[in-house]
């Protein structure tokens, strides 16, 4: 038996099995060891239902009855309902917006309920109470006099261990389970249960198989971190007798992730900082001048940020940088003075012509923004400015006004981009296509540095001989930890100062009995002049005969609604993202102009729409955004030095959905928002584990600072030394089968 081996070779799996662990993402036994437990229950700790009082957190065994799906009456979510019994009595079961639990389970279905017991002392439910499948035999302190003969069958046929062994089946099992207290409850599928992850992993850790697998991570390291083994962590995550030893199996596996994406990402650096790029050499007089211009004065962090970039570029070594920079701290004036400095050097060995820079935004509508923004920064230099989108390009200036500019053919554009007449190109994705070739391309630049994936940077990078300098900027608060992780192959650069005049958004949490005031504050804004947002987590209204729908506001049905009943006397549109570009930009231009007062919109807002004139946002179903998005959401209107309100409306009333979004108002700024969410929500809810390839074990390792910092240090002095793993060659096999999973998208 080997590791690569497909699980068909250890267990005889039926079309439900195969469908599920293919959900799973589980296709050999490899997968299957490292599908880790979610969490651990202690056998025999269960309590009865009889004597339950509100407010206790049990674990609770027995059959299920009378399990239905219906709609509460009150605000019309999907509820599934049913009962526990046990030798006691019983209790109601109720889980909201959980349609499915229903349709998982059959009545008479012996499972594991653990939960919170809510409701009065008369009428006790258990709340959205986790369900596990179990065997008789792990009732209470695995009664053997429990194991009948049809539990028995169902489990032989499912080819699970104890099937055909000589021992009795009972024997079997208790050989197998006895040594562990605890139970592993495993991610599921319809289809496999944890019982059955239990017993398919126990068989495989009963074969001399994990003294065959060379542990990829050096022993120094290990006893450095006083971390257990390959061998011995595989067992303790699946079948602790102690939990102190699952907790070092886990801080083991996501070392192990962490240190082999540092590997990976301290290898990238080293490899660039071997090649050249462009020495760009700005006059401190050229770039004081160009800051000087700023129709604001720049703070002390923009003047720091521009010093270290310029300083970045003028090595003569690709810089790669990440610009980190709270919303309205001014990133883009950071950029537009690398641009600056960049466009105003001759090609080596050339008196006429510039070096050219490309600046790459996620959405037409923040590329036509920037394409503004770099308009106004530069109309007083003799500079073209090109701007290619999927809809159309345009140039600045026009030769009929040196004021405006003027939209042109994609074959014109890209004529005078390829010979270098166009010295700054700004665009979407379009930027990475292949007809788009430059002529000296020393800058990239690229907005929103998370919303576009590593193979779309490596494109838009590889348009030049020489590696060309890359300058990424964000404006979604990241963790330290994730930073380090996620871009370990860039230099951090924070932009932690706000311009001076902006005043601390005003953020507050509606009451359901205080919408009709939270709409007279947005009243008040309109008045004087002012405009809002109001953002809606859904587009369409929820199909009211499905009951997996999403219950929230939608943008169409409220937009509606706000006009008949509550703002008739002004102008109201919608935005969202099913609309066409051209859609979007005809709303957002008639917001811009202040032909719209109120713009209904989905999260698309979140990035790249600046009206300086809207100061107030109204944020339905906010318990359903993170921290950190809703700190993007609001600072759509925290663009000017106008007072700005926030009002955010939960239809959960739960104590931690209201501790969370306290936050926004107590949060000194994005960056502690961000670690707030880390840990309350969890690192997945920053972008996502499947974002960037990273399984859960791992994301949970970036709440431990200590060992994100540990992992890198090691990967760093590691490649140092040894960057073709000469040394290391189980370590090197390993990393390169884990190459393609770091797809970081």
């Amino acid at each position: 038996m080997r590791l690569s081996d497909p699980l068909s070779t250890a267990f005889r799996l039926t079309e439900a099995h195969k469908s599920a662990l293919r959900t799973l993402g589980i296709t050999n036994l490899k997968d299957l060891l490292y599908h880790f437990p979610s969490r651990y229950e202690q056998a025999g700790c269960e309590a009865a239902i009889a004597g339950l009082t509100p407010g206790q957190e049990v674990v609770l065994v027995g059959t299920l009855e009378r399990l239905e799906t219906k709609k509460s009456w009150q605000r019309r979510v999907p509820v599934s309902e049913g009962y526990l019994r046990d030798q006691s009595g019983r209790i109601k079961l109720r889980w909201f917006n959980q349609p499915y639990i229903a349709k998982m389970y059959m009545d008479g279905t012996l499972v594991r309920a653990s939960g919170r017991v809510t409701g009065s002392p008369e009428k006790l439910y258990l709340a959205n109470p986790q369900l596990q499948k179990i065997a008789a035999t792990e009732v209470g302190l695995f009664s053997k006099a429990s194991i009948d003969s049809e539990q028995k069958n169902s489990m032989e046929k499912s080819g699970l261990p104890g099937a055909g062994d000589p021992r009795t089946f009972s024997e079997s099992f208790f050989a197998e389970n006895a040594p562990s207290e605890f139970f592993a409850i495993y991610p599921e599928s319809r289809g496999v249960t944890s019982l059955w992850f239990r017993h398919a992993i126990a068989k495989i850790l009963h074969e001399p198989l994990l003294e065959k697998i060379e542990d990829p991570i050096p022993a120094a390291i290990l006893k450095k971190y006083n971390l257990p083994t390959l061998g011995a962590a595989l067992v303790w995550v699946h079948r602790p007798e102690r939990l102190k030893d699952a907790e070092a199996a886990r801080k083991r596996f996501a070392f192990e992730e962490i240190f082999f994406i540092q590997l990976a990402r301290a290898r990238e650096r080293l490899q660039l900082a071997r090649e050249q790029s462009f020495t760009i050499d700005a006059t401190s007089s050229d770039v004081q001048k160009f800051i000087a211009a700023f129709p604001f004065a720049a703070t002390r962090a923009q003047k720091r940020a521009i010093e270290i970039i310029l300083k970045d570029m003028q090595s003569g070594r690709p810089m790669s940088r990440l610009l980190e920079g709270d919303v309205g701290s001014g990133k883009t004036a950071v950029a537009a003075t690398a641009l600056c400095a960049t466009v105003g050097m001759r090609p080596a060995g050339q008196k006429v012509g510039t070096l050219q820079a490309a600046y790459m935004a996620p959405t037409e509508i923040l590329a036509k923004q920037h394409f503004e923004s770099f308009i106004k920064y530069f109309e007083h230099a003799p500079i073209n400015i090109g701007l290619i989108t999927g809809s159309g390009c345009y140039k600045f200036p026009s030769k009929i006004s040196r004021e405006k500019s003027t939209p042109i053919s994609r074959t014109q554009l890209l004529k005078w981009v390829a010979n270098g007449e166009i010295p700054i190109l700004i665009g979407t994705h379009a930027l990475i296509e292949k007809k788009v070739i430059f002529k000296h391309l020393a800058l990239v630049v690229i907005d929103e540095q998370h919303r576009f994936g590593t193979a779309q940077r490596k494109k838009l990078m590889q348009k030049e001989t020489r590696v060309p300098h890359l300058l990424s900027m964000t404006a979604t608060p990241i963790p330290r930890t994730l930073a380090l992780t996620i871009y370990g192959d860039l230099d951090l650069t924070l932009l932690d100062e706000m311009p001076p005049g902006r005043k601390p958004i005003i953020t507050e949490i509606v009451k359901k009995e205080g919408r009709e005031q939270a709409y007279e504050k947005i009243r008040k804004e309109l008045v004087v002049g002012r405009q809002a947002y109001v953002i809606c987590p859904r587009i369409d209204e929820p199909d009211p005969d499905k009951a997996f729908a999403l219950q929230a506001k939608s943008v169409k049905a409220e937009a509606a609604r706000l006009k008949k009943e509550i703002f008739p006397e002004y102008e109201i549109d919608i935005l969202h993202s099913k609309m066409t570009p051209k859609e979007k930009d005809s709303v957002m231009e008639k917001f811009s102009k202040h032909e719209v007062d109120i713009l209904v919109a989905t999260s698309v807002v979140e990035v790249g729409v600046n009206v300086e004139n809207a100061t107030v946002m109204f944020i339905e179903g906010a318990e359903r955004f993170g921290l950190a998005q809703l700190h993007q959401l609001r600072g759509r209107v925290v663009r000017s030095t106008h007072q700005a309100y926030c009002y955010l409306f939960a239809e959960s009333r739960g104590e931690a959905v209201l501790k969370r979004l306290r936050a926004l108002s107590t949060a000194k700024n994005g960056f502690e928002l961000a670690e707030q969410d880390l840990l309350q929500r969890g690192p997945g809810q920053l972008g996502g584990g499947k974002q960037w390839g990273i399984s859960d074990i791992g994301m949970e390792a970036l709440r431990n600072l200590k060992l994100v910092e540990a992992a890198r240090t090691e990967a760093l002095a590691l490649i140092s030394n040894d960057e073709s793993f000469a040394k290391h060659p189980v370590l090197g096999q390993e990393l390169a089968t884990r190459a393609a999973q770091f797809h970081f998208e």
